[in-house]
């Protein structure tokens, strides 16, 4: 665990110092594309304005910063989940469901499919036979350790060459599960957020009585946060016929596999079936949820950001206003209205810069946290962690930009547009 803690750690303050430096570097970037446009004016009479205005200008950063973090955050949410799901996933696994199931929950297939499927090119053997694990899918409720209510956690009955199978999967604590008794392994997400899923416990759950043997990390994946049983155990628990299960997960010899396994499968008129790749299920079934995220965190942050905006508009006015004589007489000087545009907007640009690195870095010590959300697709509770990633990053950077140009550009244009003769009146 302080190995896991140190590393953690390790990689963030190394995420920190290369944002920083790709940061540094895009602003020394966008210095030198302004600068020749800009033309004599001094870059440190747009410090010293900011610096004079430092009230409405620290207004303007926390706004463009919350908005970006929030920014950050809620794509961060939509990344993790669906990471967590396509990590559910072996290029070297497929899946195979009755022709038409939407998700596991669904699926239907029966013992002599399963026979079938068992005896198809590409499915990989070792001394005990097929590698292919037939399997009941359901869900029962648990209480959260959190909140004492509770919520629905999949149980998923297994054949015993599952960790075969699945080799990601590994026992961390206890023992594995006896084929034929009433004995089950959590996933170790499951283990921490759900009270009585501890090894030596001794649960209620179906009329029937399940002690819990050991604990599993699979990896980071939504098998963590799963319950698996012994498959013709929990059939029975779930009174469902005990030559039918909702899928079957087949171990292929090699990745290149698939077609052939799948078309052998597709054409065979005892069957009707569906194939997948396992991978391409789990990352179908993160679509809903990671587009619903996505747009309900979108929608917040154009909330935010039109705040924002306004914030860096008021920002920008209030140096117009203040510094009204001092515009009027760079224009008197010679300077062109293009010039006071392009320092304008690089003062704004400057400030949301700033904020923008703010914003990513009080994100950052999001990466990683488990937070836990329904899963529509199975009806049950799925524990997964934010994903921060370096271009969500330079997302959240780019974004804040934008809302600086877009605070920063109309201000700017009054600024240049103001009449000289009319401003120098007022010196």
């Amino acid at each position: 665990m302080l190995t896991k803690l140190i590393f953690g750690l390790l990689i963030t303050v190394l995420a920190i110092a290369a944002l920083l430096l790709v940061l540094i570097v895009l602003g020394g970037l966008l210095f030198g594309l302004l600068a020749p446009f800009i033309g004599n004016v001094p870059v440190s009479y747009n410090f010293r304005s900011i610096r004079e205005r430092w009230t409405s200008t620290i207004v303007a950063v926390l706004g463009i910063a919350g908005t970006v973090g929030v920014f950050v955050a809620m794509l961060s949410l939509a990344r993790g989940f669906r990471a967590t799901l396509v990590a559910s996933g072996s290029p070297t696994n497929a899946l195979v469901m009755r022709a038409g199931s939407s998700s596991e929950m669904m699926g239907g297939i029966t013992l002599d499919s399963v026979r079938v499927v068992q005896d198809a090119p590409g499915v990989a053997r070792d001394a005990s036979g097929p590698l292919v694990t037939q399997e009941v899918v359901g869900v029962a409720p648990f209480p959260l350790i959190s909140t004492g209510t509770d919520a629905n956690v999949q149980v998923r009955g297994v054949s015993p060459n599952v960790l075969t199978i699945r080799p990601f999967a590994k026992i961390i604590e206890g023992r594995m599960l006896t084929p034929g008794l009433s004995e089950m392994v959590v996933g170790k997400n499951a283990s921490k957020s759900y009270a009585g899923l501890t090894v030596g416990n001794t649960l209620h759950f179906g009329g029937a009585q399940w002690k819990v043997v050991g604990v599993f990390d699979a990896g980071g994946s939504s098998f963590d946060s799963e319950v698996w049983t012994d498959a013709h155990i929990l059939a029975q628990v779930l009174k469902r016929p005990d030559n039918i299960f909702q899928s079957a997960t087949v171990h292929l010899t090699s990745p290149d596999s698939f077609q052939q396994f799948k078309d052998a499968l597709i054409a065979d008129p005892r069957l009707n079936v569906d194939v997948w790749r396992e991978v391409d299920y789990y990352a179908k079934q993160s679509t809903n949820m990671t587009r619903l995220i996505t747009v309900l965190g979108g929608l917040v942050a154009s909330i935010m950001a039109i705040g924002a905006i306004f914030g860096a508009l008021n920002t920008m006015y209030s140096a117009i206003s203040e510094r009204g004589r001092e515009i009027a007489t760079m224009r008197a000087l010679g300077f062109s209205s293009w010039n006071v545009v392009l320092s304008f907007l690089f003062e704004a640009l400057l400030i949301s810069f700033v904020a923008g690195v703010l914003g990513c870095l009080a994100v950052l010590p999001l990466n990683g946290l488990t937070t836990n959300a329904m899963n529509f697709q199975t009806f049950s509770n799925l524990a997964f962690a934010f994903k921060i990633t370096f271009d969500l990053l330079v997302m959240g950077v780019l974004f804040a930009l934008v809302m600086g140009v877009l605070g920063g550009l109309i201000p700017a244009v009054r600024a240049a547009i103001r009449p000289v003769a009319v401003a120098l009146r007022e010196l």
